[in-house]
C-alpha cells in the first residue's frame, strides 16, 4: 500500500500561510537534498484546490533541473468541490471533495511510490480523519510570524509518533511524525 505524506513549511509559532515570504531564505544544499529525496520517492501529488491553483501558475514554467522536471511529470490529483481548470499543469485528475475517502483510499491501494501532499489545510484534516494520512513532514523554520493560518486545526486532532528529526545548518528542523490510528 502506498504511503501518503503531507509535507509543509511552518513557522516556529505554528503558522503555514505564505511560505514564499519567509521560508526561502532558509533553503540550502542539505535541505534541498532532503526535499529532492522525499519528492523523488513520490510519484503522485495530492493537492487541495487552492494549493493546486497556486502551484499550477508557477510549476509549469519551471524545468530544466531534475527536481522541477520530476514534479512536473508526476500525476497530480486535486481535491475540489467546485470546477478546476487542469489544463495548465498536466497530468492532473480532479477528485470530487465529497468522495475524498473513497477516491483517495482507492488511489492509496494502487501500485506506485509515495503520494505527496503539499500544503496543510482541509485536505490534510480530511485525510487524517479518514485514517488515510500516514505521515506529516513539518519543515519548522526559525521564524515567528505572530499570526496567520495555523498548521493544525481542531479537525486535525490526533496522536502522533515522532519517527525522525533532522536539523539543517540554516536552523530549519524537519520533523517527521507518523499518525497513530486507534
Amino acid at each position: 500500500m502506498r504511503k501518503i505524506v503531507a509535507s509543509t513549511y511552518a513557522t516556529l509559532d505554528g503558522f503555514i500561510d505564505n511560505p514564499h515570504e519567509w521560508s526561502l531564505q532558509y533553503s540550502e544544499e542539505k535541505s534541498q537534498t532532503q526535499a529532492f529525496t522525499m519528492t523523488t520517492a513520490a510519484d503522485a501529488l495530492l493537492l487541495g484546490r487552492v494549493t493546486y491553483e497556486g502551484m499550477a501558475q508557477a510549476w509549469p514554467n519551471m524545468g530544466g533541473n531534475p527536481y522541477a522536471d520530476h514534479v512536473n511529470s508526476m500525476a497530480k490529483y486535486v481535491v475540489a468541490s467546485e470546477p478546476v481548470d487542469t489544463s495548465a499543469w498536466n497530468p492532473t485528475t480532479v477528485i470530487d471533495g465529497d468522495d475524498l475517502a473513497g477516491a483517495v483510499g482507492d488511489l492509496k491501494k494502487q501500485d506506485g511510490g509515495d503520494i505527496l501532499v503539499w500544503g496543510s489545510g482541509r485536505l490534510t484534516d480530511g485525510l487524517a480523519a479518514a485514517g488515510l494520512l500516514d505521515e506529516y513532514k513539518i519543515w519548522l523554520c526559525p521564524v515567528v510570524k505572530g499570526s496567520g493560518e495555523p498548521l493544525f486545526r481542531p479537525e486535525s486532532a490526533g496522536t502522533l509518533d515522532l519517527v525522525d528529526s533532522v536539523t539543517f545548518p540554516s536552523g530549519v528542523v524537519l520533523l517527521t511524525y507518523r499518525l497513530l490510528i486507534g
